[in-house]
């Protein structure tokens, strides 16, 4: 007997893109979308790690995944999957682990010689344990600080709070494989860092140049969406090459060699093109799903297109392709159901732009 359709969201387990789907339970689950027609096998699927009502399930073994938040499907799933709960044995940590991680250090060091960096970040980054990206992030926020002069932190506690409302309220629902761990630093570029680990540093004149929390949000959704790709640790490969895939097998994650390179490629954020239309395209998601303007990231990007050139954004996302065709794109995206939309009310933007008001002196400039 089939289920009634439930609408949910497809992850193919490349890019962070979101794909809307409609979920339907008979002898298999059938997900189908635009371009899109899956039949999964109930005996292979297996539930990712969530908070109900959300569940995310996929077949074992693939990255794929979709999430949902009806809790008829989700009872369904669970009595028909006899596996959809079971623990997989390698993912206490042991010794198992231990062993495969080894031989994959030492696999992907030959494939390196072989093929060159590139070939090989795209697979090896979304296969790093979240432990260890979060001990790289860790370790490079003090090289970020050194490179941009040791901005002061900012944490006026009123603006604070409204920051992790809104953060928490734009990644309810997203598919993240890492917590996040936003920081605000006074500095007189307008920026967002994305660093190994779910780490992302804000620079406060960002909140200073948007002219509204959706801009703001818009380009912190962007943000997020490099985390959800795993791209900061693909531009950590790319920079480092061999000397993280030997720090790797060393177990010494923390040398100078590798801060260094993970701070470079945290400061120029070298994406592709690929990776950039995919973050962008999680940022309008995201901002729909929490009921701001999805067209915000392309008014800010717009506005840098055109003022850029005479410092008003100095430095903004630099290496980012700002142009009137990605705007464009993002525009067609989000389409125009979401345009006036506040994804916070004037009273909370005001005390949000003061997150740095207290943090004497002005403001670091590189």
């Amino acid at each position: 007997m089939a289920s009634p359709p439930i609408e949910g969201t497809y992850f193919d387990g490349l890019s962070a893109r979101p794909h809307p789907v409609i979920l339907t339970l008979e002898d298999r689950l059938e997900i189908a979308g635009r371009d899109l027609h899956l039949a999964w096998t109930l005996s292979d699927l297996v539930a990712g790690d969530t908070v109900r009502p959300l569940m995310r399930v996929g077949p074992a073994g693939s990255a794929a995944r979709v999430e949902f938040t009806d809790e008829g499907l989700a009872a369904a799933l669970e009595a028909r999957c006899p596996d959809l709960h079971r623990t997989d044995p390698a993912g206490s940590g042991g010794r198992l682990r231990l062993v495969l991680w080894s031989v994959a250090a030492g696999i992907s060091v030959l494939l390196l010689a072989i093929y060159g960096v590139p070939a090989i970040a795209v697979r090896l980054a979304p296969l790093i344990p979240a432990s260890i990206e979060s001990r790289l992030g860790g370790a490079v926020d003090g090289q970020i600080g050194r490179i941009l002069g040791d901005p002061p932190a900012c944490d006026d506690a009123p603006a604070r709070a409204i920051l992790d409302r809104l953060i928490d309220r734009m990644t309810a629902n997203a598919s993240l494989p890492v917590d996040l761990s936003i920081g605000v630093r006074r500095h007189a570029i307008a920026n967002a860092l994305t660093l190994p680990g779910g780490r992302v540093v804000v620079l406060s004149d960002l909140i200073e140049k948007s002219a509204t929390p959706d801009e703001f949000a818009g380009v912190m959704a962007h943000e997020f969406g490099h985390v959800a790709a795993h791209d900061p640790m693909r531009a950590l490969l790319a920079a480092s090459g061999s000397s993280f895939l030997l720090s790797l097998v060393l177990g010494d994650l923390t040398g100078s060699t590798i801060i260094i390179a993970v701070g470079q490629a945290a400061i120029s954020a070298g994406y592709s093109r690929e990776a950039e239309n995919a973050a962008d395209s999680y940022s309008v998601e995201i901002m729909r799903r929490s009921g701001g303007d999805a067209t915000a990231l392309a008014t800010i990007l717009e506005r840098i297109a055109k003022d850029d050139e005479h410092g008003a954004f100095a430095s903004l996302l630099r290496s980012h392709p700002f142009t009137a065709e990605r705007a464009n794109r993002i525009r067609a995206m989000a389409g125009t159901d979401t345009i006036g939309r506040r994804i916070l009310d004037d009273a909370d933007w005001t005390t949000l732009r003061g997150i740095c008001r207290n943090v004497p002196g002005k403001a670091t400039k590189t």
